[in-house]
């Protein structure tokens, strides 16, 4: 059998490949060339049929597709652990929003790397995100390696990026035309909510994203606070209000979608619209449950997000998953609901889906973009193993992650980043510390 030569070959003790078939391989072996998954499957044949360079040989590892964050605001960590325990509108409009106002180019950008560091630490090759200035979160997003989908959050009053919705909507044109054509950077459209905007903008923003074929994201029935005031201001529930401008669709992606009853799934399912889940931001900000498992019944295409490190605290999508599982069978008191299988997928390939990835996104499969994560399998949380795709929801934390690729390069290894330097980002964001207290009147 004649040798073929790749440029990486990584081996597993476990393999979780999360393909069509969701094989899961034990000792098993991915030959990567090109930026690109050659081959995947038992190590006995992967040996024998390639020969490449062998990254962290002899190690006792569980490979896996890079984990898909669907929805996050990179440079709100800066802001975490700055106002917790308080309810969504409080917390939105007393704390998060005053101090955001005293942003500048610079410290989104940093708070933006601060959170691509982390989430390259924790195993995530790819996610999406809404922020104004999101020029300067494409620049740290960039830098980092990580593949980023970047809205510019249109709001209907100024903000340190634009004084007028107007210029905001150019900057969001701006963003789609710079990013159309970038390998790793997506941009979409992004405005931020039905409580932020007016009918006229929502209509402007999706005509943006139709002209430019891309995600129109916003946040929607997030609290029952929120369908409220969207009856009382437009006559209508959050969904029936955008149904009735023309923007649901395909290209919808609603993040939340707590309060959301069974007609209003079956018009998401009908309409191929995406919802992203946020279990740890509702619970701590008290918004609610989304009914997942009965979107997934419906047939509503749903993905896993973070929210932003000011309302979750942490970006880590193995602790996010972990919530997913647990809060819904503690919710319905069914102990079958959210199995591991179906928020991992949620976490890879349906993430993939959902944000619209290039084919083979989230899996380990011959063609599949090598979006590849490494975890250490004799860290004593994960010991013993006898099911990978358990470990990864339940028992892993992310700190086992020892090997974070995007497209076949190593962005992070054994402690190591090898784009960012996270000496000096940390240096520049100790700083950023006293400013945040000072801006935000927390001088102790």
């Amino acid at each position: 059998m004649k040798i073929q030569h790749c440029d990486t070959i990584l081996r597993a003790a476990w393999l979780v490949t999360q393909d069509n078939d969701r094989r899961v391989i034990e000792n098993a072996g991915v030959a990567i060339a090109d930026g690109r998954v050659l081959a995947a499957g038992p190590w006995d044949e992967i040996s024998s049929q390639y020969q490449g360079k062998e990254l962290l040989p002899g190690r006792e590892l569980l490979l896996m597709p890079g984990l898909i964050n669907a929805h996050t605001h990179a440079p709100m960590t800066l802001f975490r652990g700055l106002a917790d325990d308080l309810p969504l509108m409080e917390w939105l409009h007393d704390y998060v929003f005053p101090v955001e106002q005293k942003h500048t180019p610079e410290t989104v950008r940093l708070g933006a790397l601060l959170a691509c560091a982390e989430m390259t630490r924790f195993g995530v090759t790819a996610f999406c995100d809404m922020h104004f200035m999101a020029a300067h979160v494409a620049e740290a997003a960039e830098q980092s390696g990580l593949r980023a989908m970047l809205g510019e959050a249109l709001f209907g009053f100024p903000n340190p990026s634009y004084q007028t919705f107007d210029q905001g909507f150019a900057k969001a044109e701006a963003l789609c035309e710079t990013y159309r054509d970038h390998p790793r950077i997506t941009p979409t459209v992004a405005p931020h909510a039905v409580y932020t905007t007016t009918p006229e903008m929502l209509e402007r923003t999706w005509s943006l994203a139709e002209s430019s074929n891309t995600l129109w994201v916003i946040h929607l029935a997030e609290t029952t606070t929120e369908t409220a005031e969207c009856i009382e201001k437009f006559g209508a529930r959050p969904l029936a209000y955008l149904d009735s401008i023309g923007c649901i669709g395909p290209r919808t992606m609603l993040a939340h979608g707590v309060d959301l009853n069974t007609e209003e799934m079956d018009r998401l399912a009908q309409a191929g619209a995406t919802v992203v889940h946020c279990p740890k931001s509702n619970m701590k900000l008290a918004s609610g449950v989304a009914p997942v498992p009965e979107m997934s019944r419906r047939g509503v295409q749903t993905a896993l997000g973070t929210d932003g490190a000011a309302s979750n605290n942490t970006l880590g999508m193995f602790t996010e998953m972990r919530f997913a599982a647990l809060l819904h069978k503690a919710h319905t008191l069914d102990a079958t609901v959210m199995d591991a299988q179906s928020v991992l997928d949620m976490a890879t390939c349906d993430g993939a889906r959902a944000l619209g990835m290039t084919a083979g996104a989230g899996t380990i499969a011959p063609g599949a973009p090598a979006d590849i994560i490494a975890l250490d399998l004799t860290r004593p949380n994960l010991r013993p193993c006898y099911n990978p795709i358990s470990h990864a929801v339940y028992a892993a934390e992310g700190g086992e992650v020892c090997l974070t690729m995007v497209d076949g390069e190593v962005l992070y290894k054994d402690g190591a980043f090898t784009r960012i330097d996270y000496p000096a980002l940390l240096n520049e964001v100790r700083g950023l510390g006293a400013w945040v207290r000072q801006q935000s009147g927390r001088n102790a």
